[in-house]
C-alpha cells in the first residue's frame, strides 16, 4: 500500500533512535515525531575517559518528578474482552494453587511443621540435592506480587486473604530463623556464595563439593519484592516489617564485604535486589536501604552502558535487565545521572539493536552475537525471547516513559503487550510461557500444573494480574490514552470518568465516552500509534475535528468533557514487512502491530510436546536429541515454505482470508495462513520467512 505524500513511515528501530534523542513532551495540539533518526554518539558528546562508576557511590536523597504517571491500579477496571479472559484464566491458576504448598519449603526450612502440605515440584522442589532447588522460594514471592496487584486491580478480597495469609506465615518463619533472614534455603547458600565467588571456575566442582550457589540472592529479591507489593498495593503493614527486617539482613551481610569481594559476589545472579531496596527507601524515607542498594551495583556491567556501549554479547539477559530496572529507580530518588544513563541507553540498545519482531529478546537466554545480528543468532538456538525478559523490559519501558512521555515508548509496549504477552497464557488453564520462540517451525510450550515453576512462570502470575496498569498516564493537566484496550478510567482527584469501549485490533477504532457527574476542563491526548499509515479521522461527538497529529505523536484535545462527549478514532491496519538488519532477506509480516504467523499445522504434537517443556523439541541436523530420559521424542524439523515477493507491497500477494485478522499467501510454490501469532495455540508455526 503506498504512503500519503508529505508522511513517513517510521520502522520500529527508527522508533528507538527517534526516542533516543530525548524528544520533548507534546505541545497542545499535537506532537509532531522526528524525522531524522539519532544514533547513540548523537546523544551525548564522546565518552569519558575515566568509566562514570569509577569511584565510590555515594547515596544522596533528591527525588526527580515524574512528567506523567501511571493511574493507580485500582481507577481503573477492564472490560469484557481479551484482557479480561487473560486475567481470568490466571485468577483460576492462582486459586488452584494452595497456600500451604507455597509455605511448604519456608516451613521445612525454619524446622516448622508442614502438616500434610506436599511440596511443589519444577524449580520450587524440596530439597535434594538437585540444582534445581536452589531457587525454591522465589514463586512465592512472585505470587505474593501477582495477589497484591490482584487486589488492586480487580478488588479481589479472596486474593488479598490468601495474601495476607502467606505474609503472617512467613512471619513465623522468619522469627524462627531470627537476625532478619528469611528463605526456603538454608543460609548454607550464602556461605557458598561468599566462600566460592572470588573463586575461578574451571570446571565442576569435585564430587562431594557443592559448587556456586543457583542465584541466591535471585530468590532473596522475588520474596522482598512479593512483601513490599503487599504492603505498598494491599495495605499490610505485616509485610513492610518483614519485608524492613530482610533489608536489614541484606544490608548486614553485604556491608561485611570490601568493595571488591563483592563485585566478585555479583557475578553471580542477584535480581533486582536493589530495587526493592531503593523502593524501601522511598516509601519509608529511610537512606539506609539505598545505599544498601547501592552495594548491588555490579561495576562492569553498569560502566560500559554509562559510556554508551554495547558490550552485552555473553550477557545473561535476565540476570541484567532487572539490574537496570534498580538503576531506573536509583535515578529516580537520587538524580545521578549516571543511573539514568545507564537505563536509557540500555533500553535503546535492546530495542534497536536486540529485539526480534515481537518486541522479545534473548537466545538462549543469552545475547550471543553482536548488535544487529538476529538473524545469524535466530539459526542458533530454538530458545528464543524468554518471556521473564519481555517482562522486565515492559517495566523498564515504564519508568521511561516517565521521565520524557514520548509516545513511542508505548509503540513498543503494545507491540510487546499484544504478540509477546497476550498471546502467551494458554486459554482456560492459566499456564505460561517459558519461550515465546520465533524458530521456523516451532510452537508454544506451557508450565505444567504443579511440577515447573520457572521464573517465567512467577513473573506470568505477575503480568496477567496487572493487564490494568499502563493504559491510562496523567499529569497536571490531563490524562493520555495509550492503550486500545476496554476499561473505564475513574480520575477520582478531577471527578473524571471515562469509558474506553473498543474491540481493537479486531475492530480497528476505539470510542472514548466521558461518563463524568460534572463537567470537567482537561486535556485529552490519544496516542497516534507510529505503525498507522497518515493522521486518523477522529470525531467529537460524531463531528470530524480539523486537528490532527502524525503517527508517532498524540493529539491532543483541551476542552470542557461533559457526559456523554464522545470520541471515536479510527485505527485502520495494513500490511508492512520488517526484515533482519543483518539479511534482508529473512522477513517477517506484520499487520498493523500485530505479528503474523504462519499455520503450518499441529501434525506430530502431542500433549507431552506442549505442557511442560520449556521450548520446542526439535530435532535437528537429524541428530540425537539431548535431553532427560523421560521426556518425549522431539517432533521432526519441518521444511518451511519460502516466497517470492510479488512487489514491494505486501498486499500485493499476500491476501485476506475468510477469517478476521488473517491472510493467505497467493501465487507460491506452497502457500500458508497467515494469522496473529497471539492467537495461535496447539499448532507448529514461522513467523520469520525466507522471500526473494
Amino acid at each position: 500500500m503506498s504512503q500519503p505524500a508529505g508522511t513517513q513511515r517510521i520502522s520500529r528501530r527508527q522508533l528507538a533512535r527517534v526516542l533516543a534523542a530525548g524528544a520533548a513532551a507534546p505541545a497542545l495540539l499535537a506532537q509532531q515525531p522526528s524525522t531524522q533518526p539519532a544514533g547513540p554518539q548523537q546523544r551525548r558528546g564522546p565518552a569519558p575517559e575515566v568509566p562514570p562508576f569509577e569511584a565510590p557511590i555515594q547515596f544522596t536523597r533528591k527525588d526527580v518528578p515524574a512528567k506523567v504517571k501511571p493511574f493507580p491500579m485500582t481507577a481503573v477496571r477492564l472490560l469484557p474482552g481479551a484482557y479480561t479472559d487473560a486475567a481470568e484464566w490466571n485468577r483460576g491458576y492462582m486459586q488452584r494453587l494452595p497456600a500451604d504448598r507455597l509455605l511448604y519449603n519456608f516451613r521445612e526450612n525454619a524446622g516448622l511443621p508442614v502438616g500434610s502440605a506436599q511440596p511443589f515440584g519444577g524449580w520450587e522442589a524440596k530439597a535434594d540435592g538437585k540444582r534445581g532447588t536452589e531457587l525454591r522460594g522465589h514463586f512465592t514471592g512472585h505470587f505474593l506480587s501477582a495477589s497484591a496487584q490482584l487486589y488492586a486491580s480487580t478488588g479481589d478480597q479472596d486474593a488479598k486473604a490468601k495474601g495476607d495469609e502467606l505474609v503472617a506465615e512467613l512471619a513465623k518463619c522468619q522469627d524462627k530463623l531470627g537476625g532478619g533472614y528469611l528463605s526456603a534455603f538454608p543460609m548454607e547458600l550464602f556461605d557458598r556464595l561468599d566462600r566460592l565467588s572470588g573463586q575461578p571456575r574451571t570446571g565442576p566442582p569435585e564430587p562431594g563439593t557443592p559448587g556456586l550457589p543457583w542465584a541466591p540472592f535471585y530468590t532473596i529479591h522475588k520474596i522482598m519484592a512479593g512483601l513490599f507489593d503487599m504492603f505498598s498495593l494491599a495495605g499490610n503493614r505485616q509485610a513492610l516489617k518483614v519485608v524492613e527486617g530482610m533489608a536489614d539482613w541484606a544490608d548486614q551481610w553485604s556491608g561485611s564485604k570490601n568493595e571488591e569481594h563483592m563485585q566478585q559476589i555479583l557475578n553471580v545472579e542477584f535480581g533486582g535486589i536493589a530495587e526493592t531496596l531503593y523502593n524501601l527507601a522511598a516509601a519509608t524515607d529511610n537512606d539506609q536501604w539505598a545505599k544498601a542498594g547501592d552495594r548491588y551495583t555490579k561495576k562492569r556491567f553498569v560502566n560500559p552502558l554509562a559510556s554508551r556501549r554495547d558490550e552485552l554479547r555473553g550477557l545473561h539477559v535476565n540476570t541484567h535487565v532487572p539490574q537496570v530496572i534498580a538503576a531506573a529507580r536509583r535515578y529516580e530518588i537520587s538524580g545521578d545521572m549516571r543511573f539514568h544513563d545507564v537505563a536509557d541507553f540500555f533500553w535503546y540498545e535492546v530495542v534497536s539493536a536486540r529485539s526480534y519482531v515481537t518486541g522479545g529478546t534473548s537466545n538462549g537466554e543469552g545475547w550471543e552475537t553482536p548488535p544487529r545480528q538476529l538473524g545469524a543468532e535466530l539459526k542458533m538456538n530454538i530458545s528464543t525471547a524468554e518471556c521473564c525478559c519481555v517482562y522486565n523490559m515492559m517495566k523498564l519501558t515504564r519508568h521511561l516513559y516517565g521521565w520524557n512521555p514520548d509516545p513511542r515508548y508505548f509503540d513498543y509496549y503494545e507491540r510487546v503487550m499484544l504478540n509477546h504477552r497476550l498471546g502467551t497464557i494458554l486459554p482456560e488453564k492459566g499456564y505460561t510461557q517459558y519461550y515465546l520462540s520465533l524458530y521456523p517451525g516451532a510452537w508454544k510450550t506451557f508450565n505444567s500444573e504443579d511440577q515447573s515453576f520457572w521464573c517465567c512462570t512467577g513473573t506470568g502470575v505477575e503480568e496477567y494480574s496487572k493487564l490494568n496498569d499502563s493504559i491510562y498516564w496523567h499529569d497536571d493537566h490531563g490524562v493520555y490514552v495509550n492503550l486500545f484496550i476496554p476499561s473505564e478510567l475513574n480520575w477520582q482527584e478531577k471527578g473524571f470518568k471515562l469509558r474506553q469501549e473498543t474491540k481493537f485490533p479486531e475492530q480497528q477504532s476505539t470510542l472514548l465516552v466521558v461518563s463524568s457527574d460534572k463537567p470537567v476542563q482537561l486535556a485529552m491526548r490519544l496516542r497516534i500509534p507510529a505503525w498507522l499509515d497518515s493522521a486518523p479521522a477522529v470525531k467529537i461527538n460524531g463531528r470530524p475535528i480539523e486537528a490532527s497529529a502524525d503517527p508517532g505523536s498524540y493529539l491532543t484535545i483541551s476542552r470542557t468533557w461533559k457526559k456523554g462527549d464522545r470520541v471515536e478514532m479510527a485505527l485502520p491496519m495494513s500490511l508492512t514487512v520488517e526484515a533482519m538488519p543483518d539479511d534482508p532477506r529473512t522477513q517477517a509480516f506484520l499487520y498493523g502491530p500485530l505479528v503474523l504467523a504462519g499455520d503450518l499445522g499441529s501434525e506430530g504434537l502431542s500433549e507431552r510436546l506442549i505442557i511442560g517443556p520449556s521450548a520446542p523439541r526439535i530435532r535437528l541436523g537429524g541428530g540425537s536429541f539431548q535431553g532427560r530420559p523421560d521426556a518425549p521424542p522431539p517432533a521432526a524439523p519441518l521444511e518451511i515454505p519460502t516466497f517470492r515477493a510479488a512487489g514491494v507491497d505486501p498486499a500485493s500477494w499476500i491476501k485476506p482470508g475468510d477469517k478476521p485478522l488473517t491472510f493467505r499467501t497467493s501465487g507460491q510454490q506452497k502457500d500458508v495462513t497467515l494469522a496473529p501469532i497471539n492467537s495461535i495455540f496447539g499448532k507448529r508455526y514461522s513467523v520469520y520467512w525466507q522471500v526473494s
